[in-house]
């Protein structure tokens, strides 16, 4: 028993030993300081005025190139857990700065926020899993609105996010990458060790959302090992082996190093100079600039949208849109909820007023043949038709607070009651009733593009519901069938599911707060296309092949490939589609 004791001490002693040794790399010559070579200065400081984490303190250093010239914008690089890299990037970037292989850049270094114990009888609270490990936008934000200008004040620092790269390993891998994919127009060049893309908070989740997310111009490097770290919240090695898969199916420019080390930065700092040329080897040509490559990309982006073309602002100034709808001349109806005026945007892009007074109409809909047009009017708790050609005013229900609506080509409406959570209808001959109730909640609503199916979008949760209607206008079989994406890291994890649309082939547009959600028939999201300016869109409405959209006051369009149908038009059987 003894000897197998010792046996198995003395293999873990030499196994332990063989690991150590797997885990040494030659030290390259970039990190080494050369004779010859101007240094670059760095200088240290606190910040600890957040707002986005208040009550943080940090450590931070900015390093400037010796190269660096005031006259113009200086490319950056941010390090996430930075005073730890002090020791050895300023140095790689003054040797690669002076022999051109990277531009003149400063280096931001910036380690996580801690909120100091209150005394000595308590324990500080460390905020790194909070910032970094998180998918969603605060740390971008917070970089981008509070560090950024804080540390960097006095230098002229690029606005080109094609001249900003960000770096970080383990967790701070996971906040470089999250950083860059929540604003691309602020970083475009990532480097991550170790990345901790697993289940801690929402990480996990990020391999799947570049495939279904609209691809962005990023430039990506991951390094990992076969002996990273295999936890509770999942494998490392494994989750960078999906992340790497999920980049290259969807195009995006990205390279890879793996090795058998473990979770330490010793394979990364090795590497450091060799992925700096690989980020940075377009820098001083026409080149420089990180595009998308739809032409090696299998996102469905490439069957739904028109490449090359982005959201283009057709209207503003606006107060708040509250409805919008196409009518049979493929002019686009709106509703100023604020104003509270009905206006019309034309062929030619003039806007004109219609209405001065709509009751405060927050949603419209057309009757069959697209010249009636129905409008909720929850102020005055009624529902309304108009008369486009006498602009005849008639009341279609009273005493109702209704919400989104919709009508069906056989002349039967439907609407959602604001925080009432049901459905009711009004009848081609004007009769009211309550259809259904079965819903954790109620926003948008729709048809379904054969009109069998009444779609109904929940707020305040992540699915939208699907029920078969009945010729008397019930539903059968209500179900939260639509199973969309909500913010995993978010305070507020609600989808913010609101306006929908549908197409001819079957396939379900929904406005949520993470952009515009495409599902197939048994409720699968495919592709999310982020809003403009990544602002919550309200409202949509596909007209033929062009998409509008509602953000506060403004109105954007953009072209698709998929093609829309109105409710109001005959109902199109669409294809059967993949189980």
């Amino acid at each position: 028993m003894q000897s197998t004791v010792c046996a198995v001490l003395i293999f873990l002693f030499y196994g332990a030993l063989l690991a150590e040794a797997e885990e040494k790399y030659p030290i390259p010559p970039e990190s080494v300081r050369q004779e010859g070579v101007p240094a670059g200065a760095v200088t240290k400081g606190v910040f600890s005025e957040s707002l986005i984490y208040p009550g943080t303190v940090r450590d931070y250093a900015v390093y400037v190139p010796a190269q660096y010239d005031a006259t113009q914008g200086t490319a950056l690089m941010i390090f996430q857990d930075g005073l730890g890299y002090l020791k050895d990037v300023p140095t790689v970037f003054d040797n690669m700065i002076h022999t051109g292989e990277i531009p003149p850049m400063i280096g931001l270094f910036v380690n996580p926020g801690v909120v100091p114990a209150l005394n000595d009888e308590s324990e500080a609270r460390y905020n790194r899993s909070f910032e970094y490990d998180a998918a969603d936008g605060r740390y971008a934000r917070f970089l981008v609105e509070e560090m950024m200008p804080a540390a960097l004040a006095g230098w002229n620092v690029s606005s080109d996010p094609n001249f900003r790269a960000i770096c970080g390993s383990s967790s701070g891998g996971i906040a470089a990458f999250q950083a860059a994919w929540e604003r691309p127009d602020q970083f475009r060049r990532v480097f991550t060790t170790v990345g901790t893309f697993v289940g801690l908070r929402g990480g996990h989740e990020l391999p799947v959302l570049v495939r279904k997310v609209t691809p962005k111009p990023l430039r990506v490097f991951l390094q990992d090992g076969s002996n990273d770290n295999n936890l509770y919240c999942g494998s490392w090695w494994v989750a960078n082996q999906d992340m790497l898969a999920s980049l290259e199916w969807a195009g995006y420019e990205v390279n890879h190093a793996w090795g058998e080390g473990a979770h330490n930065r010793k394979h990364g700092s090795a590497i450091f100079p060799e992925v700096l040329r690989w980020l940075w080897q377009d820098w001083k040509g026409e080149g420089a600039v990180v595009k998308t490559h739809p032409d090696r990309s299998k996102s469905q982006a490439n069957e739904f949208l028109v490449e090359g073309d982005e959201w283009q602002l057709v209207a503003d100034g606006q107060g708040k849109i509250g409805g919008m709808a196409v009518g049979s001349e493929g002019e686009l109806f709106f509703t100023d909820s604020v104003k509270g005026e009905l206006l019309r945007l034309g062929s030619d892009g003039n806007i004109a007023t219609l209405r001065k007074d709509t009751g405060g109409a927050s949603s419209l809909a057309f009757a069959p043949g697209g010249k009636l047009l129905y409008a909720s009017q929850p102020k005055v708790g009624r529902i309304a038709s108009w008369d486009l050609e006498s602009g005849e005013e008639k009341v279609l229900a009273k005493g109702v607070k209704a919400d989104d609506l919709v009508v069906a080509h056989d002349g039967r409406a439907y609407f959602v009651e604001s925080g009432e959570r049901r459905v009711q209808t009004i009848s081609p001959k004007g009769e009211l009733a309550r259809v259904s109730g079965d819903f954790s909640g109620t926003d948008g609503i729709a048809l379904s593009t054969d009109q069998s199916l009444l779609l109904v979008s929940d707020f305040s949760g992540r699915y939208v519901w699907s029920g078969q209607r009945k010729s008397d206008g019930a539903l059968l079989g209500v179900q939260p069938f639509f199973h969309l994406h909500v913010p995993s890291a978010s305070v507020d994890v609600r989808s913010q599911a609101s306006g929908m649309a549908v197409t001819k082939d079957g396939w379900l547009l929904v406005a949520t707060v993470m952009g515009i959600q495409i599902c197939d028939q048994p409720g699968r999201v495919h592709l999310i296309v982020p809003g403009p300016m990544d602002q919550l869109i309200s409202k949509i409405v596909l007209d033929g092949h062009t998409l509008y959209t509602a953000t506060g006051g403004k109105i954007y369009k953009r072209a698709m490939k998929l093609e829309g149908t109105p409710a109001w038009a005959a109902p199109v059987k669409p294809p059967k589609p993949r189980l």
